[in-house]
């Protein structure tokens, strides 16, 4: 390792992944966590920037909708370019670049968040923390190298857990000024980020690693981008991760256009489904690993569609009781979906190069390859999700002044990826069934395990 930069990396060797890589591989995993988790919480940040803004700001529950809206479609289209910077730049170098440009949209709202400011400028505002969604990309593609194909899901699901966590604690720190110092003072949560944003910058400049292999690796994103297993699965992750986005940025709001909550009562609220949706999704992965991501990802779209038929039918007869438990679920659901969609990814394509002929690391080389330039194009996708649910309950409150026409249409939704899911990858192979000691048990082909 020379400037940071390490030179050859084989995550498969056992002895190599025994006797340093596993101790370097933790160690950019537990860095890449925190500066995802700021990324997450300023990305966030309108979700709750809106509860603090009263009448006196002259923006009613259908602006404040397209606000949050905003925010998410910048950052789905951002992760593009934050995964491809990944081989480019340096998984190292981008973190530290990435978390240093949070700077940014906190500071600019900082400035502009009071009465009497424009809805312009609050949009334009908002459209930069987009930049916060863009770290989700970078990172995951980035410890998708790192971890050999059997830790996978354990690792990809801890890392995009803990970053998924950002969003609850700015939900929390939220909560925390608003029941203390009133919904008066927004600027207290920003003041408290900004130093958090430089801490995680530093921590990525000392501690972590550039991979010198997947910077030579500029080409990948083309191929995956052909490939349509690429595209199915970011149809997959729609239903998880844009669900989960989504319902985080949506929920407080909702709270509070449909059963009048006030700012206080519907932050003490909205972040439990969240954390709990963060805290599920390393599990997701480990079930993942174990028992298969396409197993787990097909009876959880079935409960994502009973949990939104509770929650429709909570929505008609307004039972807030009721709705609370099945948008709860929804979160935790979405949570353990996120894990095990994005463990299907690398066994997907090293299925594929091991029905394509290729043994050993030569197939591992190529999931690794095809996997990590994917994973931005699936992220990117699936982030539009949380756009397409912010749209929905904005209309939907238009026409009918509740959110169940949005509900039935996520319902719907959820019956046509678990249609999918079984359809694609356990209703057939998808590649030529082959064993690895590494990913499939020997009673099971490798498709299965995807």
């Amino acid at each position: 390792m020379a400037g940071r930069w390490i030179e050859q990396w084989d995550p498969e060797d056992e002895t190599f992944w025994q006797t340093k890589g596993e101790r370097i591989a933790r160690r950019n995993l537990l860095f890449s966590v925190l500066s995802e988790h700021i990324g997450f919480s300023i990305w966030s940040l309108w979700s709750v920037m809106v509860l603090f803004m009263g009448p006196e700001y002259g923006v009613d529950p259908a602006g404040k909708f397209f606000l949050i809206a905003t925010a998410t479609v910048v950052g789905a289209v951002i992760r593009v370019p934050y995964t491809f910077a990944v081989a480019r730049f340096g998984g190292r170098n981008w973190t530290i670049f990435s978390a240093l440009l949070l700077l940014l949209p906190t500071g600019a709202a900082y400035m502009v968040m009071e009465p009497g400011t424009s809805y312009g400028t609050f949009i334009a505002v908002a459209a930069l923390t987009g930049v916060g969604g863009g770290n989700f990309a970078s990172s995951m593609t980035n410890i998708n190298a790192f971890f050999p194909l059997r830790k996978k899901g354990w690792a990809l699901g801890l890392n995009a857990g803990g970053g998924n966590i950002g969003v609850p604690v700015i939900q929390l720190v939220s909560l925390l000024i608003i029941g203390t110092a009133g919904a008066a003072h927004p600027r207290l949560v920003l003041g408290i980020y900004l130093p958090f944003i430089v801490v995680a910058a530093v921590c990525a400049a000392l501690w972590m690693d550039n991979l010198a292999p997947v910077k030579n690796d500029t080409g990948a994103a083309k191929d995956a981008a052909k490939d349509p297993h690429t595209w199915i699965m970011a149809f997959l992750y729609i239903g998880t991760f844009g669900s989960f986005i989504g319902y985080s940025f949506a929920f407080g709001l909702v709270l509070q256009t449909q059963f009048g909550r006030t700012p206080l009562q519907a932050a003490s609220l909205t972040f439990i489904g969240p954390l709990l949706g963060s805290l599920i999704r390393p599990v997701g992965g480990a079930l993942a690993d174990r028992f298969g991501g396409a197993r787990i990802t097909l009876w959880n779209f079935a409960g994502m569609a009973a949990a939104t038929g509770a929650v429709v039918a909570a929505s008609v007869q307004e039972s807030l009781e009721v709705f609370l438990v099945g948008f709860i679920a929804l979160f935790v659901l979405s949570g353990l979906g996120n894990g095990s969609t994005y463990k299907m990814i690398p066994g997907i394509f090293q299925n594929k190069a091991l029905a394509m002929g290729m043994t050993g690391e030569a197939a591992a080389a190529y999931g690794r390859r095809l996997s990590g330039a994917s994973m931005g194009l699936i992220g990117a996708v699936g982030a539009l999700g949380g756009l397409a649910i912010n749209l929905a309950f904005r209309q939907s409150f238009q026409t009918a002044g509740t959110g169940t026409g949005a509900f039935v249409a996520f319902l719907a939704f959820y019956a046509v990826c678990l249609a999918v899911t079984w359809a694609v990858y356990l209703r057939r192979p998808v590649v030529v069934p082959a064993r690895t000691a590494a990913t499939e048990t020997e009673a099971e082909p490798a498709y299965a395990k995807v």
